[in-house]
């Protein structure tokens, strides 16, 4: 910046209803890919840690108990 320069303050911005209504309309629909994306890598982050989880587990020796599973009723 040069050093004889003088501020600048700018006292209004005109953009018509309808563009800045496009502008935001467009900002959704971007944000849709960018959630799956950020929903995808939380999923990765998870899994690993999860499995990283359970190998510290098997390392120490501490036993993972079985998931019963319900009885099914007989016919």
């Amino acid at each position: 910046m040069a050093i004889d320069a003088e501020p600048v303050t700018i006292r209004n911005i005109d953009v018509p209803f309808w563009r800045i209504v496009v502008i935001l309309i467009k900002w959704s629909i971007a944000a849709i890919p960018a959630a799956i994306v950020v929903g995808l890598l939380y999923a990765l982050i998870f899994f690993l840690l999860s499995v990283i989880g359970l190998g510290v587990f098997e390392w120490a020796g501490i036993p993972i108990p079985e998931i019963p599973t319900p009885p099914t009723p007989s016919p």
